[in-house]
């Protein structure tokens, strides 16, 4: 049995590899918000703007409205009436986006965050692992593994290109399990 705040805030995060679900199912958890009739403010950084720059979209195209912010404090200025904060691709931000959730978390609001907590080498990526220390609730997605089928908890990237954070799709990254990965 999973037990609700009355009287606090708290932080939940949904993490995962790519193709996972993440945002998928953080798109769920903030329109059930929604339909409760609560007040829903909706984040994702501006390095992400694969599918749209208005939106958080998933990999199946379901959507909902965000907005698009450079850092996180940027947040803090879009919270003041919303009583569940949604933030998406989380591993994107810089490490102040801890303390952003705690702080919202802490003035009695429900915070929801989706990301990635590995890179494509399989360490721990930016904030993630920060987190996950944090949340109260976790909830951790797999995949499919594309080569064998078995669950996945790995991003593999299939491009040649560079750098640690590279926006893609599947063109650039693939689901796979412990047995498929490999390290590029």
């Amino acid at each position: 049995m999973t037990l609700t705040p009355r009287s606090s805030g708290w932080i939940e995060l949904i993490c995962g590899p790519m193709f996972s679900g993440k945002t998928e199912e953080l798109i769920r958890r903030l329109i059930r918000a929604q339909i409760a009739k609560q007040n829903v403010a909706i984040f994702k950084p501006s390095i992400d703007n694969r599918y749209s720059e208005d939106y958080i979209v998933s990999h199946n195209n379901r959507k909902i409205k965000s907005v698009l912010i450079i850092k996180p404090s940027d947040i803090l200025d879009h919270v003041a009436e919303s009583d569940v904060i949604g933030i998406d691709e989380a591993q994107f931000f810089d490490h102040s986006i801890i303390e952003i959730c705690r702080e919202i978390a802490n003035s009695g609001k429900r915070v929801v965050v989706a990301g990635l907590e590995k890179d494509y080498l399989a360490n721990p990526f930016g904030p993630m692992p920060g987190l996950l220390v944090e949340a109260e609730y976790i909830t951790k997605v797999l995949a499919i593994c594309v080569q064998c089928g078995d669950p996945a908890n790995f991003s593999q990237r299939i491009s040649e290109e560079n750098g640690l954070v590279l926006v893609g799709e599947a063109d650039k990254y693939q689901a796979r399990c412990r047995n498929c990965y490999t390290k590029n």
